[in-house]
């Protein structure tokens, strides 16, 4: 629609020794003018929170912790819609968060998204499913009042590849009947990383990614923004 894209994203590695993995994605509401905006804010503000805790400790945050960067996040943007003379709900956006850390992992969710693994046994699960609204194509947001509905799990890191994804590809990565993750779907995205011989970023896999999420074939099947973060750990 020659608009701005409403997703947001960051993945990285953080801690003095980098072993903690996080990855963040946020989808602004189609219904917020500003929905863009408000994910942009979200995943920069969660990023910093989590940086600077991983500079004091190696362990994964606390639900104090997490619910001071939400709070943080809310303040932020009821701020930024009061200079605009808008409403923080203008700004409104999903947020998921995966942080792994030693043998513990954390999900944080609002909204709709769902983070996946893939177990040590090579079965994918999710370890957290999208969310619906009380109305069909509705979803929570963090800027909902009084309070979001955030939704904070805790697993074992007993999994080998993860991805984190917006709701853009959920019908191409989730069999909502069955409420599975659809296996060949992440064996064809996480393939390539296993056999990868760099760490980190792999430039022609992400290029390759971007091709396949932009492509007519996929685009038929969803018209929203796409945003999926994968990793593998050998």
């Amino acid at each position: 629609m020659g608009t701005r894209k409403q997703d947001a994203f960051s993945c990285f590695l953080a801690g003095s020794d980098a072993s903690a993995f996080c990855a963040v994605v946020c989808d602004g509401a189609g219904s917020a003018a500003f929905g863009g905006e408000g994910a942009s804010l979200i995943v920069r503000t969660v990023s910093r929170g989590l940086r600077e805790h991983f500079k004091r400790a190696a362990t994964v945050p606390t639900d104090d912790q997490i619910w001071s960067w939400v709070d943080e996040c809310r303040d932020l943007l009821a701020d930024v819609a009061s200079a605009r003379g808008k409403t923080r709900r203008d700004f409104a956006s999903t947020l998921v968060l995966l942080v792994v850390s030693g043998g513990d992992a954390l999900a944080v969710h609002v909204g709709d998204g769902a983070i996946v693994v893939r177990s040590t046994e090579g079965a994918w699960k999710a370890l957290s499913w999208p969310e619906s609204g009380e109305y069909a194509s509705t979803t929570y947001f963090l800027t909902d009042d009084p309070a979001p509905r955030l939704r904070i799990d805790r697993h074992g890191a007993d999994f080998d590849a993860v991805a984190v994804f917006t709701d853009g590809i959920e019908n191409l990565a989730l069999d909502h009947a069955a409420l599975v993750p659809h296996e060949p779907f992440f064996r064809s995205m996480v393939g390539p990383l296993d056999q990868a011989t760099s760490e980190g970023k792999v430039r022609s896999i992400s290029d390759a990614l971007a091709g396949f999420l932009s492509s007519q074939r996929v685009c038929e099947r969803t018209d929203d923004d796409k945003t999926l973060i994968t990793a593998s750990r050998r």
